[in-house]
């Protein structure tokens, strides 16, 4: 009973590690048709991504690997439940890594073009998306006593799981934003800082709303007491108002710091409220997917346990290795905004 628990621990920490690594990549995604004014400022916003974004998909591909060494009748039910909308991420997954790839070769600005628009509806779609089937697991989709999904693909969509995926775009739009404000300098990290002040009220609005409504949904759906989840809910909140605050006053570290907490909140939210089951019943409660009768035997929870403790701290070490290798800022010519000669980077990723 210890290992499910470790491991239902370590997914939702993979999961949390996957939002707000991945998180920030996607807000730069979304913010590509908005922010730069040309080809060259696009070709900055890209590269401040480029050598990280394909190793913060690693958390995606062991937190689906976890869940189905630990968890396989939470994998085989989530993955053909949610099957249609699994394999459109994985579409638009697929497209962004190809937007990528294919983007410079060749100079001609509609190819580029397309290949910008790939990447900005790739990564609000795959955020709307992974917003959505998060929040579906909470808030409950139908399953026979056999553990089998038995509703269909609009069957995941409703007034609070859509405000879910609405929350983690405009969250990861904000991350974004902030994220840009360390690595841009001139007048892109000028455009990045103001994005993330307008950024700041709807991305904190929303998140709240779906915050609270998840602990309602919780207690009202998954038989629980607003305690615990409502420990991680209020920090998330708090963590998204400082960030906030910080973006007006300037401080962009704390803002990306604060951004990030409030990403890793908000899926402890969803868990903290999830567990002891892992899939909500809706159509009956006593079909509920839990933490024990969704997982392995002890022989391969041991196992897996072993390779986890081995492999994770090499991956570790790797990505963090690449993210301070990696760490300068991007861009030419230092602009100043209009009175505001404080708000200009110096140099180093680390300025707030």
């Amino acid at each position: 009973m210890n290992l499910q628990i470790l491991w239902f621990c370590l997914i939702a920490v993979l999961w949390s590690g996957y939002f707000v690594l991945e998180g920030f990549d996607f807000g730069v995604g979304m913010l590509l048709p908005l922010l730069p004014r040309d080809e060259e400022e696009r070709g900055e916003m890209f590269r401040t991504i480029g050598p990280v974004w394909d190793g913060n998909e690693v958390w995606l591909v062991v937190a689906g690997a976890g869940t189905f060494a630990a968890f396989p009748s939470w994998y085989a039910t989530m993955f053909s439940g949610f099957y249609l909308a699994l394999l459109l991420i994985l579409f638009l997954l697929i497209v962004r890594v190809v937007s990528f790839e294919w983007r410079d070769k060749s100079d001609s600005a509609r190819w580029r073009r397309v290949w910008m628009w790939a990447n900005a509806g790739g990564s609000t779609g795959i955020a709307l998306i992974w917003g959505i089937a998060l929040a579906n697991l909470i808030h409950g989709v139908p399953i026979n006593s056999s553990g089998d999904y038995t509703g269909t693909f609009w069957d995941l969509f409703s007034v609070y799981t859509v405000l879910a995926g609405i929350a983690f775009v405009l969250l990861f739009a904000f991350h974004g934003a902030s994220y840009l404000t360390l690595r841009t300098t001139g007048d892109l990290y000028v455009r990045a800082r103001r994005a993330a002040r307008i950024l700041a009220v709807p991305a904190i609005a929303v998140a709240a709303a779906f915050l609270i409504w998840t602990v309602v949904v919780v207690v009202d759906r998954n038989d629980k007491g607003v305690f615990p989840p409502v420990l991680p809910a209020v920090i998330a909140i708090g963590a998204l108002v400082l960030a906030g605050l910080f973006a007006y006053a300037g401080r962009n570290g704390f803002v990306f710091a604060m951004t990030a907490v409030g990403t890793l909140a908000a899926v402890a939210t969803l868990f903290t409220g999830l567990y002891p089951r892992v899939m909500v019943s809706s159509s009956s409660f006593g079909n509920s997917l839990t933490v024990s009768n969704a997982a392995s035997v002890h022989y391969t929870l041991v196992v897996v346990t072993v390779v986890a403790l081995t492999v994770m701290p090499l991956v570790l070490l790797y990505q963090g290795w690449s993210y301070y290798v990696f760490r300068a800022r991007i861009g030419g010519e230092q602009v100043l905004p209009p009175g505001d000669a404080a708000a200009q980077p110096t140099t180093g990723p680390g300025a707030a």
